[in-house]
């Protein structure tokens, strides 16, 4: 018997099945929605799993079969259902065609008796969890082409189970794609090829295969195919919150084992005007619907008025599972000679003692580039708000983490002196970040002022390294001015960015930048004689609602959350959300 722990072993697989495209591609099964006084789950796992025909010599080489199990509670604080579950594995189906084996250090209680395995465990959380991992490999003496089916159920007082069922099979297509040579330090306009090229080292022909190209803000492909679709014209922004564009060619024919294929016209990649640090995917499948809907992941597409981007055709023959999805996909990181120009402004409030004004200020990116750091999911910059002589901070936002006068950790967040606003792991070029802050004038002091930079997310380290003219990275945020026509409060005012709130954060000691885990909210102001200002050195125009700068991250946990689910993204052309037992009840 294997110790497993169900959720451990999903963190683990999901990553896995969606690079191979599985999980969005209809493999599990569809939700029944739940009911207060009988709960109802929904089995699933791979629609389909292919495995490695069994060798000549050797040992076979196992695959990977990871089931799950989803509760539809929308709820994010509740606990799901709590009580015994136990799972029931029924691999008669497969005998003969494959062996089955626990596979190593993945967390729940199975044994495996015969032909079944039975594992227990204890609750079913919200959202998708991991039953259990298992190895297959081909049995000795299969053929290729030979099949069979799992089945599994599951049992729990007071509770119903959607039964999942999943093929297996010896053989298939392995279609295993090429790196291609990229230039990778490029400067803005420049055109690269993309000679897409593949091998399928399989043991059965591909029928018509699907490839899949995703390129981050600064990258675009100009050509428009007829046979492939697209989710923005040519030159357009990409529609994806995380700055995203992709396009899905079909290619038909039958593609041999043990061939090579290429595109008979190389794509082009071009570096934009806002290319910084951009990120090329490209990946094949063999074709079918679930794929295609699968790489969609619900984006609307329009297909291309161009010739058909062309590979050789041969006759068709009957489709499979890929035997090893991991090696179905290359990326290409570039760094374009590029810069931003991210401009801070501040602020004018006036009001009388005891008065609450609120006071708008941020910055911008005024480009040309897009700055992301979409591999790391690190912050792109941190804007450093003073607070003003003679004013108490009573609501602020919550990306931003109150600290001492000196930048260190502060626990009580209202009230403090400085503020440290980290940005997400992504500024579009154009991006204004607004940032409302609620005063309390708890004494008039004529002309007092705090300073509003955006700088590194490192106190110790302030430049921006894609921001050569620091001219405009400070501005005052300015409270009763003696003469409110003669302070420059930094920029002028063109609109707000809103987004979702949070604290980002780095190190929390010593000096450093970016303390995370800010939990203030607006706190109860007073409302007397309140006013608002923002940018009042230029006009002021019209809140806008551009999610383009990504404005206010969530933590740094929620960053390496949001990090893994880009790379997901960038893995799968899906994001896929699981479910993670609360730290008290592991």
């Amino acid at each position: 018997m294997t110790r497993l722990h169900p959720r451990a072993a999903l963190r683990r697989t999901a990553g896995g099945l969606a690079a191979a495209g599985l999980l969005a591609a209809g493999s599990l099964a569809a939700g029944a929605p739940a009911q207060a006084d009988s709960p109802a789950f929904t089995l699933g796992g791979p629609a389909e799993t292919a495995l490695h025909p069994y060798p000549a010599s050797g040992s076979p080489q196992k695959t990977s079969l990871a089931l799950t199990v989803s509760n539809p509670d929308e709820d994010e604080e509740s606990y799901g259902y709590e009580g015994e579950v136990t799972y029931t594995v029924d691999f008669s189906g497969i005998a003969g065609v494959a062996v089955v084996s626990p596979a190593e250090d993945t967390g729940a209680d199975c044994t495996i008796t015969g032909t079944t395995a039975v594992c227990h465990d204890y609750g079913v959380y919200p959202g998708l969890s991991g039953i259990a991992d298992f190895g297959l490999a081909a049995a000795k003496g299969s053929t290729d082409g030979a099949s069979g089916t799992i089945r599994v159920t599951g049992e729990a007082e007071g509770a119903t189970f959607v039964p999942f069922s999943t093929k297996v099979v010896v053989g298939g297509p392995d279609l295993v794609m090429e790196q291609i040579p990229f230039d990778r330090e490029t400067k803005p306009g420049d055109v690269q090829p993309a000679p897409v090229t593949f091998t399928n080292k399989g043991s059965r022909a591909a029928d018509g295969v699907l490839l899949t190209l995703m390129y981050s803000r600064g990258l675009d492909i100009p050509e428009r195919y007829a046979n492939c679709e697209y989710d923005g014209e040519a030159g357009e922004e990409p529609q994806d919150a995380f700055a995203w564009s992709t396009a899905l060619c079909s290619v038909e024919g039958s593609y041999e084992p043990g061939a090579t294929y290429t595109l008979a016209v190389p794509l082009s990649v071009r570096a934009t005007e806002r290319a910084y640090y951009d990120t090329f995917v490209y990946r094949i499948h063999e074709d079918s619907a679930a794929q295609r809907s699968a790489q969609r992941a619900g984006a609307p597409f329009a297909r291309g008025a161009g010739p058909e981007l062309p590979l050789k055709k041969v006759t068709s023959s009957a489709r499979s599972a890929d035997l090893d999805p991991w090696n179905n996909q290359q990326e290409a990181d570039f760094r374009t000679e590029n810069t931003a120009d991210f401009s801070a402004y501040g602020a004018k409030a006036e009001g009388a003692e005891g008065a609450t004004v609120t006071a708008e200020v941020g910055y911008r990116n005024e480009g040309p580039a897009w700055i992301g750091y979409i591999r790391s999911g690190e912050a792109v910059a941190t804007l450093d708000v003073t607070v003003p002589a003679g004013a108490e901070v009573t609501g602020k936002p919550d990306s931003c983490q109150g600290v001492t006068a000196a930048g260190r950790y502060r626990e009580k967040q209202l009230g403090a002196p400085r503020y440290f606003c980290d940005s997400s792991m992504t500024v579009r070029d154009g991006a204004d970040i607004a940032l409302p802050f609620q005063l309390k004038i708890n004494e008039v002091v004529p002309g007092a002022s705090g300073a509003v930079t955006v700088r590194n997310t490192w106190l110790s380290e302030p430049a921006l390294p894609f921001d050569p003219d620091t001219s405009d990275n400070t501005a005052q945020l300015v409270l009763n001015a003696a003469d409110t026509g003669s302070e420059d409060t930094g920029g002028t005012s063109q609109g707000a960015s809103t987004g979702t709130a949070g604290a980002t954060g780095g190190d929390t000691s010593g000096s450093t930048s970016g303390t995370s885990g800010a939990s203030g909210s607006s706190g109860d102001a007073a409302t007397s004689g309140s006013t608002t200002a923002r940018g009042t050195s230029g006009t002021s125009g019209s809140a806008s609602t551009d999610n383009g700068g990504i404005l206010a991250s969530t933590g740094s946990a929620a960053l390496v959350a949001t990090a893994a689910a880009v790379v997901a993204l960038a893995a799968g052309g899906v994001l896929y959300a699981t479910n993670r037992r609360r730290a008290q009840q592991i």
